[in-house]
């Protein structure tokens, strides 16, 4: 199987050098994602809205690849400040509770922009059958 991109279409991964995923054999590697709200191009101003959002796009990508979910092996999430943790938490308990990866927090002193407070990067390991 050959490396395959995936891409949301944002002029910003040609121009920076990414893809939102690769696709590598049984892998999947998602790029650090951050909660944009891809239908309507804003960044809602809660944590909790804003890993709800990552968790969405990191969905898409996973399923354009041909992974799911629960094919997550590894996370990594970025914070920008620790008052966020317990609510980035509650939403990766949400989301993530049954499928339980490997995963590192990591607080960090800023993001790409301002009002950017989480960001999320997962690798997913396709399941065999």
């Amino acid at each position: 199987m050959s490396r395959r991109l995936i891409s949301t279409g944002s002029p910003l991964e040609k121009t920076v050098g990414y893809s939102r995923a690769v696709v590598d054999g049984d892998f999947c590697f998602v790029a650090g994602t951050t909660g944009y709200d891809y239908a309507t191009m804003t960044m809602p101003a809660d944590v909790t809205s804003q890993s709800r959002n990552c968790f969405k796009t990191i969905e898409a990508a996973l399923k354009e690849g041909g992974f799911e979910m629960a094919d997550i092996v590894r996370a990594t999430y970025y914070v920008t400040d620790t008052s966020y943790i317990d609510a980035h938490f509650a939403v990766c308990g949400e989301v993530l509770g049954d499928i339980r990866p490997a995963a590192t927090l990591l607080v960090v002193g800023a993001l790409a922009k301002p009002e950017m407070k989480v960001e999320i990067e997962v690798t997913a390991k396709r399941r065999s059958v």
